[in-house]
């Protein structure tokens, strides 16, 4: 398991100087970025990306309102593997039928992946979780319709948010979780109010732990009060940290 960082975090200061920006995440010490909107900067992020000696093994798309094949195109051109559709809003999650039909077309984006030797998954907010189908979640409910090639990126703070125990639920998931998004802070819709990775109410190294099939922990803010680079920074040294002791312990 690997740490990334998805650079929506640093989406103000990429709009402003996107090379700059990229030099000063190598420079705290990520090896690997989860770009988002990696169509549109392609040209610029790959260079910026080679640069400095960065990998991208994920990255965000919407890939169910947008072009699939520009979309798988970018991410082959960018050595991104696993290709995440970020975001479908609450009303996507209150129904079988919804559910189902939403299913089928990640299903049927993942086999139009494949032909670019990408995989394809999803990335949750709150609503997939407050929403109840059948006895479960609804995040649950559809990743029993998934493909078993599809994987989950489970943002375990919108889950706490959302009024499940993320470590329970990634248990429930299992192997299906490849990606998780860790943030932390109070676990409410106030997302200035997210904290560095340790500093919350999030039991992250917990979290860690019970994504079992866990490839990538992908460190994010939505936003944040303070510094976002000292933000950032403070996130990896905690999680490094925690790596470190634990490797010692083993």
């Amino acid at each position: 398991m690997s740490y990334s960082l998805q650079l929506y975090t640093l989406r103000n200061a990429m709009q402003e100087d996107l090379p700059g920006t990229i030099s000063r995440v190598a420079q705290i010490g990520f090896t690997q970025v989860e770009p988002y909107n990696f169509v549109a900067t392609s040209e610029e992020l790959g260079a910026a990306l080679k640069d400095n000696g960065l990998t991208a093994p994920s990255g965000h798309a919407p890939l169910l309102s947008q072009d699939q094949d520009e979309i798988f195109a970018a991410a082959k051109k960018l050595g991104i593997g696993t290709v995440i559709d970020p975001y479908l809003p609450a009303e996507h999650w209150q129904d079988m039928e919804t559910i189902q039909g939403t299913a089928a077309k990640l299903n049927a984006a993942a086999k139009k992946g494949a032909e670019y030797g990408i995989r394809v998954g999803y990335h949750n907010h709150a609503w997939e979780l407050e929403s109840n189908i059948g006895g479960t979640t609804a995040l649950e409910y559809f990743a029993g319709l998934l493909d078993p090639e599809l994987v989950l990126e489970v943002d375990t703070y919108w889950a706490a948010v959302g009024g499940q125990d993320p470590v329970e639920l990634l248990t429930r998931l299992g192997d299906r979780v490849r990606f998780i998004h860790i943030k932390d802070g109070p676990g409410t819709t106030d997302t200035t109010a997210q904290l560095p990775a340790g500093q919350g109410t999030i039991p992250v190294l917990n979290v860690i732990a019970a994504a079992r099939s866990l490839e990538v922990g992908v460190v994010e803010f939505d936003d944040y009060s303070g510094d976002i680079f000292e933000g950032i920074t403070e996130s990896l040294t905690y999680l490094t940290a925690s790596s470190q002791s634990e490797g010692a312990n083993a």
